[in-house]
């Protein structure tokens, strides 16, 4: 069980928190929007999270995203953070604000096939080129927007990344900012075609950091529900 008021106050205190650290890299309060991951609420407890002021959920798989919308149908707004599978794109796109994981080609073909009309997306970024993780390489980035710009329909609004993971916050820092300067060179190389305004990246481990290197979206999700929880 939740304690709505406990969460409330977390939800608070850390908005304040990332605004804070936005402000240490010259950014005005707001400019990191807080993302609760749903996986770490059942659909049952999600009212709680409208409760508490939570405004946006981020679901990893579309299953937990139908049950949870049949609780709280559209009290919050959703995004899609996990990996998408082609076959469910149809299901998954009327439901949400913004896909944070598309990885591959046929992966956008079939978002832009099934959107009927503009579709704005993240582009997952495999910032540490680690084995065990999807994403995008680095050094094939260019070559992938390159040739997705084809598909008239699809606007790449920015990237998403998630560092290997580490007890020390200040070791995601340079992953952040190495992404962060390829949103901005991006920006300027698609100007017209593309936005890349936003940069998804930091969780409970390192949001703040994260914040400071530019983030625009943070996912947070153990962090925030476990102190909230009772019972």
């Amino acid at each position: 069980m939740i304690d709505v008021e406990t969460l409330r106050r977390g939800v608070e205190e850390m908005r304040e928190a990332l605004d804070t650290a936005a402000a240490r890299s010259g950014r005005r309060a707001g400019s990191v929007t807080l993302l609760v991951a749903g996986k770490y609420v059942t659909p049952e407890e999600s009212p709680a999270l409208a409760d508490a002021g939570v405004t946006l959920i981020g679901e990893n798989r579309l299953q937990d995203m139908v049950a949870r919308r049949a609780v709280l149908g559209d009290r919050v707004t959703v995004d899609f953070i996990g990996h998408l599978q082609r076959r469910k794109v149809r299901d998954v796109l009327p439901v949400v604000r913004l896909v944070h994981s598309v990885d591959s080609v046929r992966l956008a073909q079939e978002i832009v096939a099934r959107a009927g009309g503009p579709r704005r997306v993240l582009v997952e970024l495999n910032v540490a080129e680690e084995e065990t993780k999807g994403g995008i390489l680095p050094g094939k980035l260019d070559a992938f927007v390159e040739e997705v710009s084809a598909l008239p329909d699809l606007i790449i609004g920015g990237l998403m990344a998630m560092p290997p993971a580490h007890p020390d916050s200040s070791h995601s820092r340079p992953y952040f900012a190495r992404t962060r300067e390829l949103g901005e060179r991006l920006a300027t190389r698609w100007a017209g075609r593309h936005d890349f305004a936003d940069l998804s990246m930091g969780t409970s481990q390192d949001h703040l950091v994260a914040a400071e290197e530019g983030a625009t979206i943070v996912r947070v999700g153990r962090g925030l529900i476990e102190p909230a929880r009772v019972g």
